[in-house]
C-alpha cells in the first residue's frame, strides 16, 4: 500500500459489474490508490439497511499496485462498514458512490442505496461523495461527465468538507459539451405518485408489483431539480442529522414543561 497517494474507497448500489462503478473506478484510479468494495449484485432502493441475518463473504477479484477490488454480497452500506473495518489498511480519504445509473435528486435521496452509502462514509468523518446521473439505462453514456467527476473529486481532495457533510451530485444526462456548471442547491420537493399493479400466481395467490409516476419540482430555482433541468450538475450537501432544527423553538412552546 502507496501511503504517499490519497486511499480511495468506491461503492455503489448497481452492483459490481455496472457501467457507472466501471467508469467512477478509471477516474479514481487517476487521483490515488484505490479500494472497490461493491455489492455482487444490484441493491438499488435499500436505502441505509444493514445485514444482520446471515454474515457478509467477501470475494477477491483483484488484487494489482494501487488497486484492490472486492464483491460482497451485503447492501451499499455494508459495503462501507466491511472495507473499512476490516478490508482496508487504514480510513480512506475520500470516499465516492455510484456513478448510479439514474439521478438521486429530491426525495429520492431518501431511498438511495448510493447515498446511504456516501452517508455511511460521511458518519465515519470520511470525505464522501455520491455521483448519479440522470439515465436508468444499462448503456447510459458517462463520458460527458467524467471530466466534472474528476473535477470534484479533486477539490474534495484538496479541501475537505465541512464537518458532518456529504455531497449528493446529479448529473444531467446530455450530449458532451452541452454541460453548462456546476450549482450548489438545495434539495428539491419532487414526490412520487406510487401504485400496485395487482397480479394473481399459478397458485392463485396474489402479489404486487410497485410501480409510480415521479413528480419533480423543476420549476423551483435552487433546487437540485432545477439545476438538471437547465443541464447544469447539481451538488446539494447533505448530512445525517436528522434533526428538525427549525421547529425546535416552535415545539419547544408546545410540550416542554
Amino acid at each position: 500500500m502507496n501511503i504517499h497517494k490519497p486511499l480511495i474507497l468506491v461503492t455503489n448500489d448497481d452492483g459490481i459489474t455496472a457501467p457507472g462503478i466501471r467508469a467512477l473506478i478509471e477516474v479514481m484510479r487517476t487521483l490515488g490508490e484505490v479500494v472497490v468494495v461493491a455489492p455482487d449484485q444490484g441493491r438499488s432502493g435499500q436505502a441505509h439497511a444493514i445485514t444482520v441475518n446471515v454474515p457478509l463473504r467477501p470475494k477477491l477479484l483483484v488484487a494489482e499496485k494501487d488497486y484492490t477490488e472486492y464483491q460482497t454480497n451485503g447492501t451499499p452500506v455494508d459495503c462501507v462498514k466491511l472495507a473499512i473495518k476490516a478490508l482496508m489498511p487504514r480510513k480512506p480519504d475520500l470516499l465516492v458512490s455510484g456513478i448510479n445509473h439514474g439521478t438521486n435528486s429530491s426525495i429520492n435521496i431518501v431511498y438511495s442505496g448510493t447515498m446511504a452509502a456516501t452517508i455511511e462514509g460521511c458518519m465515519e468523518a470520511i470525505p464522501s461523495i455520491g455521483f448519479s446521473l440522470g439515465n436508468f439505462a444499462v448503456d447510459a453514456d458517462f463520458a460527458p461527465s467524467l471530466p466534472f467527476v474528476k473535477l470534484i473529486a479533486e477539490k474534495v481532495l484538496a479541501g475537505g468538507l465541512p464537518h458532518g457533510v456529504c455531497l449528493n451530485v446529479n448529473i444531467p444526462d446530455v450530449k458532451e459539451g452541452t454541460i453548462r456548471g456546476i450549482k450548489t442547491t438545495r434539495q428539491g420537493t419532487g414526490t412520487w405518485t406510487e401504485e400496485f399493479d395487482h397480479r394473481v400466481d399459478p397458485r392463485g395467490r396474489d402479489y404486487y408489483w410497485i410501480t409510480g409516476q415521479y413528480n419533480g419540482n423543476g420549476s423551483a430555482a435552487g433546487t437540485d431539480e432545477w439545476a438538471l433541468a437547465n443541464h447544469y450538475i447539481s451538488i446539494t450537501p447533505v448530512t445525517f442529522d436528522l434533526t428538525a432544527h427549525q421547529a425546535l423553538d416552535t415545539l419547544t412552546k408546545q410540550f416542554d414543561r
